[in-house]
């Protein structure tokens, strides 16, 4: 079916529950068995089996969301499509920017499939740290605007209608990829990462991190995130009354409790209790109904989100 295109009118700014996906690298590697060099899933875009492989991987999430009659967030493969990362596996800023521009392409077949009238899919860039999503990074605020703005640039050439900055533990790189949003007239998303004190790895609380960004940007991020922690390591600084923790639109959590160091070090992959987290999954709803977006992360797949989505959504399946 035709789609419209939600750039400036993102649907979720009209309430409503929309799913993401959940790990995406950790489900290719440990579950497909699809090797991943340097953690990059957008290496499969260069050929039509890494393409089709992605498109499996989707269309898992994307069958869970048309049973519940629910919007869905789909985010490119791109955490890693930058820079520093893209120059590592042997590709220039040229071909960067055609990856980016690629993997929206790729995922406009996905929603030409299953959009409905009253089950929007929204098309999201999805970006990465520079560095390393457990350390803390070293950039500027105005470094970061630079470094971040080709891959927002390519982006906003696309069919894109927003932009999402996942695994962020610096609030100056947050500040820059939102600006860098901004010039380029992108609605964005900035999803921050925290070790199980509730902090990010800087020592910085969520609260200092989201005022600090919206202080510094005039409140241009459409909502922020919290992604790649355990709930329990976050959900406790959660105040539902406190201005800041209605900014936060989404959560994208990990299976496993243990740190991230913890989960550096590990040659398996940890799942987690998937019915906990679920559970959790409905606690934080019940008391944040602001919350918009629910997916997953490291250790997270298909099955997470089933029992995410029918832990705090009802079943409504839609018809063809």
């Amino acid at each position: 079916m035709e789609t419209a295109k939600y750039r400036h009118d993102l649907p979720f700014s009209r309430g409503g529950a929309f799913l993401s996906d959940g790990g995406l690298e950790t489900t290719l590697i440990f579950h497909d068995g699809i090797e991943l060099p340097h953690f990059a899933s957008f290496v499969l875009l260069s050929s039509s089996e890494g393409r089709r492989q992605l498109l499996r991987y989707y269309t898992r999430y994307l069958d869970i969301a048309r049973s519940h009659g629910t919007g869905f967030i789909l985010d490119t493969a791109t955490w890693r499509a930058n820079a520093d990362w893209g120059a590592k596996l042997g590709y220039v800023a040229e071909a960067l920017d055609q990856v980016n521009r690629d993997a929206v392409h790729l995922l406009r077949e996905l929603r030409a499939e299953y959009e409905r009238p009253q089950a929007p899919i929204v098309l999201s860039g999805a970006i990465g740290p520079r560095g390393d999503g457990y350390k803390a990074g070293q950039m500027s605020a105005d470094e970061a605007e630079d470094y971040h703005t080709a891959q927002v640039a390519a982006f906003a050439g696309s069919e894109a209608d927003m932009v999402a900055a996942y695994t962020l533990t610096n609030i100056d790189e947050a500040i820059g990829i939102a600006r860098a949003a901004r010039k380029h007239q992108m609605p964005c998303a900035i999803s921050f990462t925290v070790e199980t004190d509730g902090r990010l790895v800087t020592g910085r609380s969520l609260q200092q991190a989201v005022e600090t960004v919206d202080a510094a940007t005039e409140g241009y991020p459409h909502h922020y995130m919290i992604n790649c922690a355990h709930p329990s390591h976050f959900e406790g600084s959660l105040d539902q009354n406190r201005a800041w923790v209605r900014r936060i639109g989404g959560i994208r959590a990990n299976a496993s409790a243990k740190s991230h160091a913890e989960l550096d070090d590990s040659e398996t992959l940890d799942a987690g209790d998937v019915r906990d987290l679920a559970q959790r999954y409905r606690a934080l709803t019940g008391r944040m109904p602001h919350l918009r977006i629910l997916g997953g992360c490291c250790g997270t797949d298909h099955r997470h989100i089933a029992a995410i989505c029918e832990a705090c959504l009802p079943p409504a399946a839609l018809s063809a």
